[in-house]
């Protein structure tokens, strides 16, 4: 008895379980059953006792003692491969590149300190992948040294990747707050983490029209953002090679001082917006008329403040309704606080509160929402009347 693999031009091969004996001196071959549908570790197991091996269940033989988690981590190296971040890195394998590897992949699967990672990494097969078991904490701080030394080379390799004459650029610059006291690049600053009193770090980040990063920057603490613009044209003109390229940054980057220093550099662009007293003096000039808005979301306008400029301007009118709903949730608290003192004021008969303790009562709650401008106060001694300033509003 065995099994017989018969070959099928159009479709799989038939598997079938057969038996043979001789008859008047030939081979006659019988079907007993067809295998076909079977799954393969069956067939397996059915060839073994066709061969006189005993079987035995695994569970009996093998027992798993430790497994080590390895799917994420191999998820990530191979990712790494599709986007050759490796080769990005350094062309040429060497224990620097591996140790970078490693961290990054440490650093998206399990962020920790540098210490904590050369423990981490041996609870998965990461540390073995990449043969990098054996490494301190100071191997790893002299790795990212080496790939600071490579910073200019790898963002080159972006550029080149992601960049081309004519290209859009998008930028801007954000901030951490820093714990420690030695970095250098420590400084107060406009901390966008929402951590009063920390000193900072500012970075600029530069990616294409798609989003994806091509350089970053790192700046002291108390830099501006506008002050970073120039040399990021700088990089792109003479470390990219890039001479006609559109800068894209937001009103706070791209002041006007910035745009007037862009206009040194031929074939650089610039995208940006105006800032609402800018705006305001184009309505009152008579260069925007609102009532453009009333047949259309979008024109383009000239203006002598701006010349060699397009300006666009851009009605929204879901972010219209969107800033009408929060500024009436805004003058409806408001005008909460305004009724409990107005309540205090009138229950006030037999000793009036001054036209001074109401203005300190009413100064305390009158901006908490930035609506004052809104409002029209009447005060004096025992008198306090409000109501809204619908022009304003």
């Amino acid at each position: 008895m065995y099994i017989d693999f018969v070959p099928n031009r159009k479709s799989r091969p038939a598997i079938l379980l057969r038996k043979a004996k001789r008859v008047d001196g030939k081979i006659v071959k019988t079907t007993l059953e067809n295998l076909t549908d079977w799954p393969q570790e069956k067939i397996s197991a059915l060839q073994a006792l066709l061969r006189g091996e005993t079987l035995v269940p695994k569970d009996s033989i093998f027992a798993i003692e430790k497994t080590t988690p390895h799917g994420h981590v191999e998820a990530v190296l191979e990712m790494i491969r599709k986007l050759k971040l490796d080769s990005l890195i350094s062309t040429t394998n060497c224990r620097h590149r591996d140790l970078v590897l490693a961290m990054l992949v440490q650093r998206l699967i399990h962020p920790c300190s540098k210490l904590a990672t050369t423990r981490l990494w041996h609870s998965t097969t990461l540390a073995e992948m990449l043969s990098v078991g054996d490494a301190d904490s100071e191997e790893l701080y002299n790795a990212l040294d080496w790939l600071l030394e490579r910073q200019p080379e790898i963002q080159k390799k972006l550029a080149k990747r992601h960049l081309t004459e004519g290209a859009l650029v998008l930028y801007d610059v954000s901030s951490s707050y820093y714990e420690g006291h030695t970095c250098p690049l420590i400084a107060y600053g406009h901390n966008r983490d929402g951590k009063e009193g920390m000193p900072i770090i500012v970075y600029g980040v530069m990616t294409d029209q798609e989003g994806r990063p091509v350089a970053v920057e790192v700046y002291p603490g108390n830099t501006g953002d506008p002050a970073t613009v120039v040399p990021q044209v700088e990089k792109l003109r003479g470390r990219f090679g890039l001479s006609n390229l559109v800068l894209v940054g937001d009103r706070g980057m791209l002041t006007q001082t910035r745009i007037d220093t862009l206009r040194e550099y031929p074939g650089i662009g610039w995208i940006s917006a105006l800032k609402s007293h800018h705006i305001r003096k184009l309505v009152e000039g008579g260069d925007l008329q609102l009532s453009l808005f009333d047949v259309r979301n979008l024109a383009e306008i000239t203006s002598e403040d701006y010349p060699g400029e397009r300006l666009i301007a851009c009605m929204n009118p879901l972010l219209a309704e969107e800033r009408r709903k929060k500024r009436e949730d805004l003058l409806i608290a408001t005008e909460k606080h305004l009724l409990k003192i107005q309540t205090e004021v009138k229950r006030r008969t037999k000793k009036p509160l001054t036209e001074s303790e109401i203005g300190m009562k009413v100064g305390k709650v009158i901006n908490r929402h930035k609506m004052g401008k809104h409002f029209t106060l009447t005060i004096a001694e025992g008198l306090f009347q409000w109501e809204r300033n619908t022009a304003s509003i």
